[in-house]
């Protein structure tokens, strides 16, 4: 795991110099060393940057940027089964110099050119320039676990794992995208392949862009499609059967990340998907798996002690990290410098503090992301199955009497209720399902803070709302059952922009490469062609799952509502965030800035802080946004 960045520059301007401070705000994420390149073409200069957290191959040999014949490359991620090609590049007639799958990428590209991605497992973000073509290309990993940025403008394109490396180019032209500003108020994020600033994108997951330096011409093509796969009759397979396939294809990804050269641990939540990666590497091992989770008394939840039973009856290696509230909470001025593009999710918190806890012991760690999203996990799922067809049911007019109440009371003032885990937040949601019953808008609002009319009051200025992928049309009709629309596009939205985002920058903040075993490509292949009802059946998440993980560990041990990381958000901002509050959501700055609309966020203020708990998300998503602002546009 590492970090990259460099630049094409058709004015042949950038230098070695720029290349170098390019990389400089990456160092955690290669602290282990460091190499540029600057490569001269007919029309362009050509930059590679690129700082190492060594992996595999700890010796100079893996050092980047690294070239073969006419190619070079900077790399970002591992690719799991590159021994497996280097022996196939071999008997080919391939000669390498090390033991690196960096060296890998470049024999594999030489053999098969770009069809050569095709056979990779793993997480990847690569940058190869081929000079017998002219070409560069940049490539992404099909879930798009690992980040990619680039900027064009004036005959200059940059590129990079985090954003944070283009503010260090003179000819970087920072300007804010109001309408990507406006995406991020929806969503807490900004959805790919959009970015905060103008000229800039995010190169998407399963796709490569190829830039031909002769003509300058620019083409982007998709390798890998999730909905190639959900477009798919389903398998004929019994549930046992199906078990057993799925359990085999868990057991070889997993195995697959439990290579490299330094020592490895897992994030164990003691939920489902963190218990079946784990179990299921144990039992493969003679020594002790070491895991790692996180507890933080007094916020909340705590999923510490679920975990600690999860361990003890694996024989895992456990660590279980306590911090206090107070640690946490001093986490959240420094999330805008690592977050260099406006992020809401508030469980990147004890994610970066699990991550830094791990570091001391780990120098790799596995997580157990798209469990949800790969195996039908979220609640949500099960609210569009238990209630969709009920509140179908109810007439327009009624449920306009309904929501209208709602509307008048706060969650807060809801008796037994108001104390029940989430609610403030699913009250907010169930407005949703009463307004609008058409399955596209309900998964659209289900994922957003602000609906888009409510956004015309939020923005002081003119936006655009942008595309994503909530409005993609490409799954069958023939196939489009309501678990699997969902599922596809959270696949494509919500982890992707949310959680894989977090984890990448939890995990590099702290210089720990994180792997996700979830994610293997044939596993969601797969499990995308399975019968609905071995993910979803009469209330049961994630059925094939709890099935395998039950060989491993008794149901007693796991079974428990959805948890997660749960951060008391409306506390502290009542509390110890309430002078937060007021420095970044006053009048002044607001009007200043000239973004926002303060009429909105005044009332917003008023109603949060007379009783509104459920506000405390979309509160939360302005702060943060202020925050970044300060850090990134106003210093």
């Amino acid at each position: 795991m590492c970090g990259i960045a460099g630049f094409i520059d058709f004015n042949k301007k950038s230098t070695t110099s720029n290349i170098q401070s390019m990389i400089e705000p990456l160092n955690h994420r290669g602290p282990d060393g460091e190499g540029t390149s600057l490569l001269k073409s007919k029309n362009a200069i050509i930059g590679f940057g690129h700082k190492r957290l060594s992996i595999i191959d700890l010796s100079q040999a893996g050092k980047q940027p690294m070239n073969y014949s006419h190619l070079h490359v900077t790399y970002n991620g591992e690719i799991y089964n590159y021994q497996e090609i280097k022996n196939e590049l071999s008997a080919l007639g391939h000669h390498f110099k090390g033991q690196s799958d960096t060296e890998m990428i470049l024999h594999a590209y030489a053999e098969w050119g770009i069809k050569a991605v095709e056979r990779f497992i793993g997480m990847f973000a690569i940058v190869l320039f081929d000079e017998k073509k002219q070409e560069v290309i940049f490539i992404r990993d099909r879930a798009g676990v690992k980040p990619l940025f680039y900027y064009q403008k004036n005959d200059l394109i940059l590129f990079a794992s985090e954003l944070k490396s283009f503010h260090e180019h003179p000819e970087f032209d920072k300007k804010l995208n109001l309408n990507t500003v406006a995406a991020y108020m929806q969503f807490g994020n900004v959805p790919t392949p959009y970015c905060i600033f103008k000229n800039c994108s995010k190169i998407k997951p399963g796709h490569y862009l190829k830039i031909n330096l002769d003509s300058k011409s620019q083409e982007e093509v998709q390798f890998w499609n999730v909905y190639d796969y959900y477009n798919k009759p389903k398998l004929k397979l019994s549930f046992s059967e199906a078990k057993i396939q799925t359990k085999e294809l868990l057991k070889s990804a997993f195995k697959y990340r439990m290579i490299a050269d330094v020592p490895i641990g897992v994030f164990l939540s003691g939920g489902y998907d963190s218990t079946t990666v784990t179990s299921l590497i144990q039992a493969d091992l003679t020594s002790k798996l070491k895991t790692f989770t996180i507890g933080v008394p007094n916020i909340g939840l705590n999923e510490a002690p679920y975990a600690r039973d999860i361990a003890e009856h694996l024989g895992t290696d456990h660590t279980e990290i306590n911090c206090s509230e107070k640690e946490a909470i001093e986490m959240i001025k420094d999330l805008p410098f690592f977050y260099d593009e406006p992020f809401a999710d508030s469980s990147a918190i004890p994610t970066t503090l699990v991550s830094k806890a791990a570091r001391k012991d780990v120098t790799v760690a596995l997580s157990a992301d798209g469990g949800d999203e790969v195996f039908g996990g979220y609640n949500r799922y099960d609210y569009m199955h238990r209630y969709g067809k009920t509140l179908s049911s109810i007439p327009k007019a009624v449920r306009k009497v309904f929501l209208s109440a709602m509307n008048s009371i706060g969650s807060d003032n809801i008796p037994v209720l108001k104390n029940k885990y989430n609610f403030h937040n699913r009250y907010e949601r169930l407005k949703v399902f009463l307004e609008n019953l058409n399955k596209k808008e309900i998964m659209l609002s289900l994922s957003q803070q602000f609906s888009d009319e409510q956004m015309k009051s939020v923005m002081k200025s003119d936006f655009e709302s942008l595309p994503t992928m909530f409005q993609s049309k490409e799954m069958l009709e023939d196939f489009k059952s309501p678990l699997s629309y969902m599922m596809a596009i959270d696949f494509q939205t919500y982890m992707l922009d949310d959680i894989l985002q977090k984890v990448d920058r939890a995990t590099m903040t702290n210089s720990l490469e994180g792997r996700e075993p979830m994610l293997d490509h044939r596993i969601i292949e797969f499990a995308a062609q399975l019968p609905d009802e071995y993910k979803y059946q009469n209330g049961i998440k994630k059925r094939i799952l709890r099935a395998i993980t039950h060989d491993h560990v008794p149901k007693e041990l796991l079974d428990r509502p959805k948890m997660g990381f749960a951060i008391p958000i409306a506390k502290w901002l009542k509390t110890d965030l309430r002078d937060h509050v007021e420095e970044y959501l006053n009048e002044d700055r607001i009007e200043k800035q000239g973004i926002f609309n303060w009429n909105f966020i005044a009332k917003l203020k008023i109603d949060f802080y007379s009783g509104r708990k459920e506000y405390d998300s979309k509160l939360w998503y302005f702060l943060m946004f202020q925050m970044w602002h300060e850090r990134w546009m106003e210093n």
